[in-house]
């Protein structure tokens, strides 16, 4: 084959081989023709470069087809391994479950229809819950109001009982009859004691305990608890003896009722199981760090002692350690449990050791902090009879005999009482006379003691009102302190207390 002139060797490859082929010879070198031939390789370079193109594009698309079933096929078998997981979460909370659903993994619209459902079930119990927790807070509140209705109706009577022994032993009765006033005012005190557990069990129940941070005379307070225990001690042929570390700080801050409720409590009850024995009240002290001192409380007696398997069965709530013990020796099985949770809200605990025939020794510990009371400022008895002379003081109380005992306590420290039997009468009172201070009761007909305070107060904001009350309800002292009430005088009312009281706000 003959050699293609120079200007057919820039034509394509392929169109030099069809002119070598088919074109004679004679047509190589005419222009023309050789023209024609160089537009129809432009063509076949043309339609050579898209192939290219169109096999590079295809052979990209191909690569990110693959990479796309790729990644959908990882997707799909990690929601398929989620879905089983999944339906194992499930089956493993709700069992009943596993009918719902099969274990392919494809059934996600019967999880969700299972999840949904569980969803609006779990709304229906929110609901329940909701409604359940409001009827409690009802029934609490209706007891709350219960025991403060049955406190004051109980405590009124109660109240006559005790003052009226209180005058008694004030007009200089024959020996037998004070034995007889003195039986009788133990045995109010423990009707009152039984009366206060309850109380201060629903109320611990339900958080309201408060702890107030006075001063407080350790040696004093403890010297009180044993001449209020030591009438019982003679009648059970007990010697009931003190022993404090020298090193114990005298004055501390605390909240003196309540320690004084607890070793009461325990006092009285080691006197009541021990016969003809001992019962020690002993205080040490434990540790010092600056203002504060760690101070340990015993209470020790010799008297018939408690089983190792029944010493935690005693702190529980209505629970004695056998049955007979409430038979022989009485007692509302609260106490202890009182005293237990009231230590744990002072962040103690109550220890017993003790062995049956021998004994008890029941221990605490609190960490108090040192009082700036020095002894020459220790206060002293402010009993003196001429106090309250010529005071102007208006009593306000519907119950009678409650109205007399009052009364009675008024004359004898020469008070200029005025008495009124309702909260309507008492404004009117306050309005058109001028008085040192007001004992006003909580609860009475026509006008109650707290609306009564209020409209006092509306014009008078001066006047001293005291409230008498059997209740102990947080909310009802919140309502008179938010009234500018100057004190609380809790009945059955004690007399040196009331005189303290009145003594103290007068000044």
């Amino acid at each position: 084959m003959s050699q293609l002139p120079e200007s057919a060797l820039e034509l394509h490859k392929v169109l030099q081989k069809q002119i070598a082929k088919n074109l004679p010879e004679k047509f190589w070198g005419d222009a023309e023709v050789m023209a024609f031939l160089s537009i129809v390789s432009g063509y076949y370079n043309t339609v050579e470069r898209d192939k290219k193109i169109t096999e590079h594009a295809f052979a990209i698309s191909e690569k990110e087809y693959q990479a796309v079933v790729t990644d959908i096929t990882s997707k799909n078998k990690i929601l398929h391994d989620a879905m089983l997981q999944l339906k194992a979460a499930i089956a493993t909370l709700q069992p009943e479950a596993a009918s719902a659903f099969d274990n392919s993994g494809e059934d996600l619209s019967a999880v969700i229809n299972y999840l949904m459902e569980l969803i609006l079930r779990s709304k229906e119990l929110e609901q329940h819950l909701i409604q359940a927790k409001d009827a409690a807070e009802r029934a609490s509140s209706a007891k709350s109001d219960f025991l403060s209705v049955m406190s004051h109706e109980i405590r009124t009577p109660l109240n006559a009982i005790i003052g009226y022994i209180h005058l008694l032993t004030q007009e200089d009765p024959l020996p037998s009859q004070t034995t007889y006033l003195n039986i009788l005012t133990i045995s109010a005190k423990n009707l009152m004691s039984l009366i206060n557990d309850v109380l201060d069990f629903s109320k611990i129940e339900e958080g309201k305990i408060i702890f107030a941070d006075s001063d407080m005379d350790l040696r004093k307070l403890v010297q009180d608890v044993r001449l209020a225990n030591k009438i019982r001690a003679d009648e059970n042929g007990d010697i009931l003896k003190v022993m404090m570390d020298e090193d114990v700080p005298r004055y501390v801050k605390g909240d003196i009722t309540r320690l004084t409720q607890i070793l009461n409590n325990l006092v009285s009850n080691a006197i009541k199981f021990t016969k003809n024995g001992r019962v020690t009240i002993e205080l040490q002290l434990k540790s010092k760090k600056g203002k504060y001192a760690e101070i340990l409380f015993l209470i020790k007696d010799t008297g018939i002692g408690i089983s190792k398997e029944n010493q935690q069965l005693i702190f529980e709530r209505f629970t004695q350690a056998h049955s007979y013990i409430t038979r022989e020796y009485g007692g509302s099985g609260l106490g202890l449990t009182i005293i237990k949770k009231l230590l744990n809200l002072l962040e103690s605990e109550i220890h017993v050791d003790s062995v049956p025939g021998q004994g008890s020794e029941f221990s605490f510990t609190l960490l108090l902090k040192e009082s700036d009371v020095v002894e020459d400022e220790a206060p002293q008895s402010i009993i003196t009879g001429e106090e309250l002379k010529g005071k102007k003081i208006l009593l306000v109380e519907d119950v009678e005999f409650n109205a007399l005992l009052a009364r009675k306590m008024l004359q004898r420290w020469q008070v200029d009482a005025t008495h009124v039997v309702n909260g309507l009468l008492a404004v009117e009172a306050t309005r058109n006379n001028d008085y040192d201070a007001i004992l006003m009761d909580v609860q009475m007909p026509v006008m109650d003691g707290i609306t009564a305070s209020s409209e006092i107060r509306k014009f008078n904001s001066d006047v001293i009102i005291i409230a008498l009350t059997a209740s102990t309800s947080p909310a009802m002292q919140e309502k008179f302190n938010s009234l500018g009430i100057s004190g609380f005088v809790y009945k059955p009312i004690d007399a040196d207390y009331l005189y303290k009281t009145l003594v103290r706000l007068s000044r």
